[in-house]
């Protein structure tokens, strides 16, 4: 999966996390959205694993650990970058 691919994905993901989190604040006894945020949250956790194992970190201070060397100078940071143009 390239890079873009990749970020689509997570974006996409943490727009429904996001969406079920502000449904749950007014529905917190709902079983079903609360699997299905639980589902989303590991779904989400693994994409930025992989993320971050192939490209470097997807945030700072404290967010995410560091390999050898030390990742988070490199351009281009993943706001940085025009991935909508990028071909797999």
């Amino acid at each position: 999966m390239c890079r873009n691919d990749l970020l689509n994905q997570i974006r996409a993901i943490e727009f429904m996390t996001v969406d079920l989190n502000l449904y749950l604040n007014t529905h917190p006894e709902d079983r079903r959205a609360i699997n299905e945020y639980n589902n989303y949250t590991r779904q989400l956790m693994m994409l930025k694993a992989e993320y971050e194992r192939i490209y470097g970190p997807l945030t700072n201070f404290g967010y995410s650990q560091s390999q050898y060397p030390w990742r988070w100078i490199n351009d281009p940071w993943p706001w940085e970058q025009d991935y909508w143009m990028e071909e797999c």
